[in-house]
C-alpha cells in the first residue's frame, strides 16, 4: 500500500441545537492507504452515511480533522469546495444520477469537461476508462437505453475519469438485483485493481463488502472493530463479516 490517502482524525459530528442533540460521529479516527479498497458497515444510525457527508465535504465537522490527499477539508474555503470535490474525490451513488440528454460517452466526460481539460486528453481518458471497465460498446447510447448494472457501470467510469484521490461510494448496489450487483463488485475491483483506485465505500450488504480489502464496523459514531481480507478466499472473508455483523446486532443481507 501506498500514501494516506485520508486521515479522519477525533471525527465528532452532532445534529441540533440545545437539549435536543444527536451525536452522528462520536471521535472517529482511521486511515485509508492509496490502493485500498474499504467497505463501511454497521447498524442503522451508527454514523455511516455520515461519515461519507463529512469526508465529502457535503456536511461541516463539530470537531476533529479530515485530511483528503494531504489537505484539510476543514481549511478549504467555501468557493475551493467546489474544486475539491472536482478534482480530489469520486463519486458512486445508489442512484445513478447520469443525465438523461447526454450520452454515455458524454455522461462520462462530463468531469474533464468541467476542468476544461483537452479535448485530445478527454478522448484518451474515455477510451482508457472505457475499455477497462467494458463500456466501450455502450458510448454512444443514451441512459435510458441502458439496464440498471450498465448504468451503473457508466456512472462508475465517470467516477473515475479524473483519477481522483479516492472514490467515495454510498450503497453502490442498492438498486441493483444480486446478478447485477455482482457484477458491479467485479467492476469495483476492476477499478481498484487495473487503475488503482482508492475506493471508500459504504454498505450494509455483507456479501457486497465481501469484496474489498478491510471492513470497518461502525456502532453509535465509533469505530467497533475492522477486519482484514489479507488474501483470504472471499468466502471466507463473507463469513467473518456475518459474524461481525451478528455482534453488532445489525442486520445484512447477502450478495
Amino acid at each position: 500500500m501506498g500514501q494516506e490517502i485520508l486521515k479522519v482524525i477525533n471525527a465528532v459530528k452532532y445534529y441540533g441545537n440545545g437539549s435536543v442533540t444527536t451525536c452522528a460521529l462520536a471521535g472517529l479516527s482511521f486511515c485509508v492507504n492509496s490502493g485500498e479498497f474499504v467497505a463501511v458497515m454497521g447498524p442503522s444510525g451508527s454514523g455511516k452515511t455520515t461519515l461519507l457527508n463529512v469526508i465529502s465535504t457535503i456536511e461541516p465537522l463539530s470537531a476533529g480533522t479530515i485530511v483528503v490527499d494531504g489537505e484539510s477539508v476543514s481549511q478549504l474555503r467555501q468557493r475551493e469546495l467546489a474544486a475539491f470535490r472536482r478534482d480530489r474525490l469520486g463519486f458512486v451513488f445508489q442512484e445513478y444520477n447520469l443525465l438523461d440528454t447526454l450520452t454515455v460517452a458524454e455522461n462520462i466526460v462530463l468531469p474533464l469537461n468541467l476542468r476544461h481539460t483537452d479535448a485530445a486528453t478527454a478522448k484518451e481518458e474515455l477510451a482508457r476508462v472505457s475499455r477497462a471497465l467494458g463500456v466501450e460498446d455502450q458510448l454512444g447510447k443514451f441512459p435510458c437505453e441502458l439496464s440498471g448494472g450498465q448504468r451503473q457501470r457508466v456512472a462508475c467510469a465517470r467516477a473515475v475519469i479524473t483519477s481522483p484521490a479516492i472514490i467515495l461510494a454510498d450503497e453502490p448496489t442498492g438498486a441493483l438485483d444480486s446478478k447485477n450487483s455482482k457484477n458491479l463488485m467485479g467492476i469495483f475491483r476492476l477499478m481498484n485493481d487495473k487503475l488503482g483506485s482508492t475506493i471508500l465505500m459504504v454498505t450494509h450488504d455483507a456479501g457486497v463488502a465481501s469484496y474489498a480489502d478491510r471492513v470497518i464496523f461502525l456502532q453509535d459514531g465509533k469505530i467497533f472493530t475492522e477486519i482484514f481480507c489479507a488474501g483470504r478466499e472471499r468466502g471466507e472473508f463473507y463469513g467473518d463479516i456475518l459474524a461481525t455483523m451478528a455482534a453488532l446486532g445489525g442486520e445484512t443481507d447477502a450478495v
